[in-house]
């Protein structure tokens, strides 16, 4: 697969959908080790945690629940950290080959971390359009005037994070920018690296 912001879009759309057909795990339709299902379980992993962090901010829940809940999130945000890290590899597959102009420059953000805000912004879209369709006699009507102006905003923004997409990669394509990745290095759920979890060891 050739990577571009219009296909990355429409997989992620397709997984945020799956995910609500049964608001439960859906089959990767994709082949295994492709660009297309690491995309797609990217935002599967976001699905899941969006609605475990509405989960945890009920005001009825459980302190036991809590702190479950708390360490499933930190489980999905070291997958989901994995997950970009797999999508930065393939973009350096993709542009292994490039030579860099001499004043190429370099790009704060990489490619992968790009898509991570634009998965998780077809999140805000799905939900934010479920807001706008309620029927409820709840949802006043400045609720859904107000939700719709906010929606109007995300989707402005996915057109600007798609434009983002293509042009960064189009700098890589022409040697303009040199594909460098930064490793997050997260240390939270490392038994060597938590004080608190490499302590309780000795």
């Amino acid at each position: 697969m050739k990577l571009d912001a219009n296909k990355a879009v429409s997989i992620f759309q397709t997984s945020v959908i799956d995910w609500h057909k049964k608001e439960a795990p859906h089959p990767n339709p994709y082949p295994e080790n492709t660009l297309e299902n690491t995309l797609y379980q990217k935002n599967h992993i976001d699905t899941i945690q969006w609605h475990i962090e509405d989960d945890i901010r009920s005001p009825n829940i459980a302190l036991e629940d809590v702190v479950s809940l708390k360490r499933k999130i930190d489980k999905l945000n070291q997958e989901r950290t994995d997950m970009v890290e797999k999508l930065d590899d393939f973009v350096i597959e993709l542009f292994k080959n490039i030579s860099p102009k001499p004043n190429a420059k370099l790009n704060s953000e990489s490619p992968a971390w790009l898509l991570d805000r634009m998965s998780i912004l077809e999140l805000k879209i799905y939900h934010m359009e479920e807001q706008v369709n309620r029927k409820d006699t709840a949802a006043t009507k400045e609720h859904i005037l107000k939700c719709q102006d906010k929606l109007n905003i995300l989707l402005e923004q996915r057109s600007d994070l798609k434009v983002c997409l293509d042009e960064l990669l189009l700098d890589y394509q022409n040697g303009d920018k040199r594909v460098k990745v930064y490793r997050q290095m997260k240390m939270y759920n490392d038994q060597n690296l938590n004080p608190s979890l490499y302590k309780q060891k000795t």
